[in-house]
């Protein structure tokens, strides 16, 4: 089954008005919008102080290395701050450096850090080295399927799968649901989440019923089960009332499926007190595009483009920034592609270099990217999209048919903003 499904929840109609149908209530998730209170920040600070003050009197203990972190790496997912995940990366390397004994649990902690930051093929070679060890392989086995997924790698990612299998590991399903959506199987997909859901509350594991519930509500929103996904996002919040993936996840709920863009920006903004990244500009910009503030969109993107530029960040905004740039600076967005490419030769990051190609006028160049590289190997939405603006440049509106078709079952994914495109096409 395809992954872009028809979306029954919201009925949008192109090219007229569109009409929302009410899910969210401001009184469910008013109490988490909070910007005075941040029980998880204000919990690992304390924390800090602690290992802290033990690592300043001796600062080649591991223990202590090894505390602070795993602190700076949460206050990154906190914060967001890209600081205080180079400060764990640094202290993680310190580690590697002093320990005698373990040393797989330490080159697996840096791939992790790397991997946060987008450094998949500088974690893969942490990973192999890693799994030279005999200890804890299956743990590394894990990690080096995530790593081969993200390369674009999946042959040796379906053989590690392979590896791991238990279908009564919470681990091993998330990752069989992965790889079915990989696969275009969205159903298959959420069958084996629903499965990992089951085992995290019956261990009643706050781990990982955190992961959970804000994933599958992913899940459910790709499939149109949006009620499901918005108690989802609840759920999470109900265990980590600061949690910033839930409530942006609400705020696109908010604007992509009942367009009341005020409170989807008033959920913004409360999160953006607390948490910093760059991709929330992007969506602030997406939303006053939708109302038709050309000035307020400027006005984001450049906000966003100041944030992107902290060197700390390295490759991580890339995506964003070709679809930035392939509309304003396309050579840039040209040479930011090659760069992911290199990085990740994926179907995803191929359609982003298809995209830049067309932009900068070489509709040729991109028709052959995205015939080569992109169509019958992936079904995101995003992709399709583009891959059928280059099939309209090119003349081949036969395929711009059959693509818009499977499109406009996507409304909710791609937001509203790209569904007015599918419609011109």
């Amino acid at each position: 089954m395809k992954r872009i499904i028809t979306i029954l929840v919201v009925a949008v109609f192109f090219g007229c008005q569109e009409k929302a149908e009410k899910i969210t209530d401001s009184n469910d998730y008013d109490k988490y919008l909070s910007t005075h209170h941040t029980p998880s920040k204000d919990a690992v600070e304390k924390e800090l102080q602690f290992w802290q003050t033990r690592f300043n009197n001796d600062s080649t203990h591991l223990m202590e290395m090894g505390r602070l972190s795993g602190i700076h790496a949460s206050l990154f997912g906190n914060t967001g701050d890209i600081s205080e995940l180079k400060t764990s990366e640094k202290l993680i390397k310190k580690s590697i450096d002093v320990a005698a004994r373990n040393k797989d649990s330490y080159l697996r902690s840096l791939a992790h850090n790397y991997i946060s930051q987008h450094r998949f093929k500088e974690a893969q070679v942490l990973l192999d080295s890693a799994y030279l060890y005999p200890d804890n392989r299956k743990e590394t086995e894990m990690m080096l399927f995530d790593v081969a997924m993200e390369l674009g790698e999946y042959d040796r990612a379906d053989t590690l799968l392979g590896k791991i299998k238990d279908t009564q590991d919470f681990n091993y399903l998330i990752r069989l649901a992965k790889w079915s959506d990989h696969n275009g199987n969205l159903d298959a997909a959420i069958k084996y989440l629903e499965q990992a859901k089951q085992i995290a509350e019956t261990r009643d594991n706050r781990g990982f019923k955190l992961w959970i519930y804000s994933n599958i509500g992913d899940f459910y929103g790709h499939a149109g089960r949006l009620e499901d996904a918005y108690n989802s996002y609840l759920k999470t919040l109900e265990l980590e009332p600061d949690n910033h993936y839930a409530k942006k996840q609400l705020a696109w709920m908010v604007y992509a499926a009942e367009k009341n863009t005020k409170e989807a920006n008033r959920i913004l903004d409360s999160l953006m007190v607390n948490h910093k990244a760059p991709d929330y500009y992007l969506l602030k910009a997406e939303i006053a595009e939708y109302e038709g503030n050309s000035s307020e969109v400027k006005k984001q993107n450049a906000m966003f483009l100041k944030a992107a530029q902290d060197s700390n960040y390295g490759a991580m905004y890339n995506t964003y920034l070709i679809n930035l740039y392939a509309e304003t600076e396309p050579e840039q967005a040209l040479k930011l592609a090659a760069m992911e490419i290199n990085n990740r030769a994926t179907p995803e990051t191929y359609q982003l270099l298809g995209y830049a190609q067309l932009k900068a006028g070489h509709k040729e160049a991109a028709l052959k990217t995205i015939e080569e590289y992109v169509i019958g190997k992936t079904e995101e939405p995003k992709a399709l999209f583009h891959a059928a603006l280059i099939y309209k440049a090119n003349g081949m509106d036969d395929k711009v048919a059959a693509l818009k078709e499977e499109l406009m079952g996507a409304s909710y994914e791609l937001g509203p903003v790209t569904a007015k495109e599918i419609d011109k096409l």
